[in-house]
């Protein structure tokens, strides 16, 4: 599993919450375990102290993405080398059952879980895969949707540093909202034209 992989467990985490529209989705042990995926047996550590701590790992991770986006890239780093301190991971190498073709295994490295708690193995993962992003990319590549008022994270993967929505349903809401404001501000400046140029008719005296 490689590095790369890992910085979609900070996107997942991040993007429970919609600050703007007053949702939660971490609201239960068993949303909690959802964000693990295939990785069960980290799943089965969480218990309902996870819930709180989770959301307080997210808060955080959510700071990192703010910063970023608002091109304080001192600070976004900063915040995140305050996760990396007090959540350290355990880096190994790993094989699996995947072996190339000689029937070797496909050696890479693997972040192991903490074995402490669930939330303290997640924000690990999580922490160390956004550092990987952030420095293999740029800090730059780290993004809030811009289509109000979503506010997802997103990391930005695309080749021109073009990217500016979380999804292509964000992407098309907001092209759709920006061309109606169009057609509305055109419709506004036509009929202010069509009032200027209206001939006033005069008044004489009989």
């Amino acid at each position: 599993m490689e590095l790369a992989y890992y910085s979609d467990y900070a996107v997942r985490l991040v993007n429970t919450e919609e600050p703007a529209r007053s949702k939660d989705a971490l609201t239960s042990v068993e949303a909690v375990r959802e964000l693990f995926g295939a990785n069960q047996q980290a799943a089965r550590r969480t218990t309902d102290a996870d819930v709180t701590r989770f959301r307080s790992v997210r808060a955080r991770l959510r700071a990192v993405f703010d910063a970023a986006d608002g091109g304080d890239e001192t600070l976004a780093v900063d915040l995140l080398n305050s996760l990396l301190l007090e959540f350290p991971v355990s880096p190994q190498i790993s094989g699996h059952d995947v072996r190339d073709e000689d029937g070797r295994p496909d050696w890479h490295m693997h972040l192991a879980d903490h074995p402490s708690n669930a939330t303290a193995g997640y924000a690990a993962i999580a922490a160390m895969g956004l550092a990987f992003h952030l420095t293999e990319h740029g800090v730059d590549r780290l993004g809030l949707c811009e289509a109000s008022p979503c506010r997802n994270a997103y990391l930005d993967t695309s080749t021109n540093r073009s990217r500016r929505y979380c999804s292509d349903r964000c992407a098309t809401r907001a092209n759709v909202a920006a061309y109606r404001a169009r057609k509305r501000e055109e419709a506004e400046r036509t009929g202010r034209s069509a009032e200027t140029a209206q001939p006033t008719t005069a008044v004489t005296d009989r």
